[in-house]
């Protein structure tokens, strides 16, 4: 039996790093069946166990107890099941643009629900900031002030001019990280910045809706040049969570912290209950509306077990 770390997956294949060799296999049929909720067993990041088989490829016989994991509520034809998008993670970077397309402080705040539920930091970026200017860049500068006085590291980065593209790369170092995001948002285009030798296929937004083209197609990690390794992953248009309930949601808002213990339930939802701390904390303006009412949008979409795209 041979041990690994799961590099790349595309539902039928695997790609998994065995020491400096890359073994393509399946995934074996049982395991399948015993993880029939989520939408893969196998994800990217993952330790495994195969046994190697006469022709060269493997068949992945066991998954490791995984320390965290990064998920959401499968979309399309697997919807209602788990997507994990990766495993064993050190730092999440949730990918925003300046422009085109805009960006959604909703599905921002449903990544950093997912990542401070599994206790994972997390970060965002705010790429394409050559075409920050007017209100544009303020509004840029409003969203970074609010995540920064949350707790939460932000950059500023573009691709194309290369602006923070050095401090992203010493983010990135001696880390596994994960790369998340809607699709055109320069993604792959960053990583390519950081390490040219990676010459990832990037795309561009349609003129006509404003949204970004896919370009990756799967999940992979990725050994950097100057240190550490990133899971650059397919754009996303909405972002589910998952296996929470109401109650709970408020917890990973770390603003609202404060606050619960004083409320009169203990599973105070924070939405109808009378004598509610969180509430009052926001119209004394200590926790923004901003983040109250995308609180509420998540908390809709937990308690109706449906998945939105944030607003």
């Amino acid at each position: 039996m041979t041990t690994g770390i799961v590099i790349r997956s595309t539902g039928t294949w695997v790609d998994v790093k065995v020491g400096s060799e890359v073994v393509r296999s399946r995934v074996r049929g049982r395991l399948r069946l015993d993880h029939n909720n989520v939408t893969q067993p196998v994800a990217v990041g993952d330790e495994v166990s195969l046994r190697m088989d006469s022709d060269g490829t493997g068949l992945i016989t066991h998954v490791h107890s995984r320390r965290n994991y990064l998920s959401r509520r499968a979309a399309g034809r697997s919807v209602g099941k788990e997507q994990i998008l990766a495993s064993n993670i050190d730092m999440v970077w949730i990918t925003q643009s300046a422009r085109l397309p805009k960006p959604n402080p909703g599905l921002i705040d449903r990544v950093l629900v997912a990542a401070e539920a599994q206790e994972i930091p997390a970060g965002i970026v705010f790429n394409k900031m050559d075409l920050a200017y007017g209100n544009t860049l303020d509004r840029i500068c409003s969203l970074r002030d609010r995540y920064t006085r949350l707790g939460y590291r932000t950059l500023l980065t573009s691709a194309l001019v290369l602006e923070g593209v050095d401090d992203f790369r010493a983010a990135l170092a001696r880390h596994v990280s994960v790369l998340t995001g809607p699709s055109g948002v320069g993604k792959s285009s960053l990583l390519n910045a950081v390490d040219p030798e990676l010459a990832l296929r990037t795309g561009k937004v349609s003129l006509k809706t404003r949204k970004g083209r896919h370009t990756t197609a799967y999940a992979t990690l990725l050994s950097l040049a100057s240190g550490g390794s990133v899971v650059d992953t397919p754009g996303i248009r909405e972002f589910g969570v998952l296996d929470m309930e109401p109650w709970e949601l408020s917890h990973h808002f770390p603003e609202f912290l404060r606050h619960i213990s004083k409320c009169r339930y203990t599973a105070c939802t924070h939405d109808h209950e009378p004598d509610c701390a969180v509430k009052d904390a926001v119209n004394g303006q200590h926790i923004t509306k901003e983040r109250y009412c995308s609180y509420l949008n998540i908390l809709h979409s937990v308690s109706s077990g449906i998945a939105d795209t944030g607003r």
